[in-house]
């Protein structure tokens, strides 16, 4: 069943640009980010593959200075933002956890909270 959970305004992001939430209680948060790229929305669970940490080096912090990629600060992994596919660092081929994202009626991004739960 489906959570969908409100973490943003789409107005609110840039073009490249991305925003990280947090949703649920102390013994199991979702800690995730979206990206707005190109024109499309994404959302990942924020969580490197390559050691389990989270990818912001600062709150909703998470694109390369180009702001093309989405780079871990911990060990400089960088994935494709519409893919989650690790293409340099530590963990090549590795991928990002995919989360179901959306744009309510009224403008909000929305994730379904549930689906990080099945991973």
């Amino acid at each position: 069943m489906s959570q969908w959970v409100s973490v943003c305004a789409l107005s609110g992001l840039d073009d490249p640009g991305a925003h990280g939430f947090s949703h649920g209680d102390d013994a199991w948060p979702l800690h995730g980010f979206v990206v707005y790229i190109g024109g499309e929305l994404h959302a990942w669970v924020n969580r490197c593959p390559h050691a389990g940490h989270r990818l912001d080096w600062a709150p909703h912090r998470f694109l390369t200075r180009d702001r093309r990629l989405v780079m871990c600060a911990s060990h400089g992994a960088v994935f494709e933002p519409n893919t989650g596919l690790c293409v340099g660092g530590p963990c090549p081929g590795a991928r990002l956890t995919r989360l179901p994202v959306r744009v309510n009626a009224a403008g909000d991004v929305e994730v379904d909270a549930a689906a990080a739960q099945a991973h």
